[in-house]
């Protein structure tokens, strides 16, 4: 069994972190820090459209449109951040090998959040989504290939994080006025353009929402699903269950990212005792991987982070027993 953690962390020092989570956990990666101006997930996301321009505007980042493809200020911005993130990765990571994970704001995600150049969401229009996912598609292409050439002794996981694609589903993403929602998008749809973004590399898409569409993200290719155990309900479990038997990795969110923290056993039970009640095979247990429930930039500080992913370690001492109990 493995441990990682979703991507958010608290606090601006990247390298500090960088050298933490090359030890703290065994599939390190690539933190977001978005107590950072131009660090957050969204940010990171536009920082690869090196196709499509982008601005961030009170309300938010909006595409600019028109025929000149140059980059705002803001996302040059977020482009220098990610470089200089890479730069310390690089140098750090220098003689490393083994897992390395990227996370990456989902199409999904970015259609209901990023505007059109004359308002609401690019959610909104068929053919702008698409050329999102497309642009991001060879964004995350060219930003994989960047990470090998400077990390090669890594073999790289890709993350892609769509907390609102079941809002995106159940058509509840509000329009620009507020006065009605955006239309649901049905599970075909919503795999066509995750697939577009899960052929770089081995990638696991979480969402750490209530109801994660679990059958969408195996369907667009994904080798491994990233849930919030404690808001996985029935219908969740029973799909968890049928990818965890065919094949997919199920990287499992047991530490809660605020609060007090629970004893191993305490956060491995939910796991362990559902596992058992469904009759899954104790073996495919332990390939599960141990997360916190979500990111971790919501922990007070620093050392509190560190503190819950030192007990994902021992979160997978509980759960390995548990499976050869």
């Amino acid at each position: 069994m493995t441990t990682t953690g979703l991507g958010s962390l608290p606090g601006d020092d990247i390298r500090e972190w960088t050298k933490v989570l090359l030890e703290a956990v065994d599939i390190p990666f690539l933190a977001e820090l978005p107590a950072r101006p131009y660090g957050d997930m969204l940010s990171r996301a536009v920082a690869v459209l090196t196709e499509l321009a982008v601005d961030l505007q009170p309300a938010g980042w909006r595409l600019t449109g028109g025929s000149d493809p140059r980059a705002s200020l803001d996302q040059r911005r977020a482009r220098s951040l990610l470089a200089e993130d890479l730069d310390v990765l690089e140098e750090l990571a220098d003689g490393y090998t083994g897992p390395l994970k990227l996370q990456l704001t989902g199409p999904w995600t970015l259609a209901a959040t990023i505007e059109r150049p004359r308002g609401d969401k690019v959610l909104a229009d068929h053919g702008a989504r698409r050329d999102l996912a497309e642009v991001l598609a060879l964004g995350l292409t060219d930003h994989v290939a960047e990470v090998r050439r400077r990390v090669p002794g890594a073999e790289l996981v890709v993350q892609i994080d769509e907390p609102a694609l079941p809002a995106v589903l159940a058509g509840a993403i509000p329009t620009a006025s507020g006065w009605s929602k955006h239309r649901s998008v049905d599970g075909p749809g919503a795999v066509e353009l995750l697939s577009l973004v899960t052929t770089t590399a081995p990638t696991v898409i979480h969402c750490c929402a209530a109801r994660p569409p679990i059958e969408v993200f195996t369907k667009s290719g994904a080798t491994g699903v990233s849930v919030d155990i404690s808001l996985l309900g029935n219908p969740g479990w029973d799909q968890i269950a049928l990818a965890s038997e065919a094949g997919t990795t199920l990287y499992a969110g047991l530490v809660p990212t605020t609060g007090t923290l629970p004893n191993p056993e305490q956060a491995a039970n939910p796991l362990i005792r559902r596992w058992r009640e469904l009759g899954l095979d104790p073996e495919l247990l332990k390939k599960v991987v141990i997360t916190p429930a979500c990111g971790l930039a919501a922990s007070p500080s620093p050392a509190d982070a560190r503190a819950r992913l030192d007990l994902l370690r021992r979160v997978v001492d509980a759960v390995g027993e548990a499976a050869d109990a």
